[in-house]
């Protein structure tokens, strides 16, 4: 059985009541925050390149999100989707969903 909430050898449990709070996730709660940067990473996929440079991202996701828009086989392509939402998951994604949906105002779909 996995433990969601990690301790390091020597940690002790008084006073950190409020701090397994904040730290524990459920699974569900985990499965949510993935699916949530899945759909980031597939609006970014499909973004023009000008409005991805304009974001300011990070290098490894900006090779990561060209090299999803080269991919033409559909399993290929979730699979460096779900490559992207790895790479999301180290960076802060609310600055860049703040930025998506600055361009999504300037853009309105017809």
């Amino acid at each position: 059985m996995k433990a969601y909430c990690r301790r390091k050898i020597g940690d002790t449990m008084e006073g950190e009541a409020g701090n397994m709070e904040e730290e524990y996730k459920s699974k569900t709660q985990k499965k949510r925050e993935d699916r949530e940067l899945q759909r980031l990473g597939e609006a970014l996929v499909s973004l023009p390149s000008e409005q991805l440079k304009s974001m300011d991202l990070p290098e490894e996701l900006l090779e990561a999100i060209e090299f999803a828009r080269k991919i033409k086989r559909h399993g290929a392509r979730r699979r460096q989707i779900q490559h992207i939402r790895v790479i999301m998951r180290h960076i802060d994604p609310e600055p860049i969903q703040t930025a998506l949906d600055r361009i999504r105002k300037k853009n309105p779909r017809k």
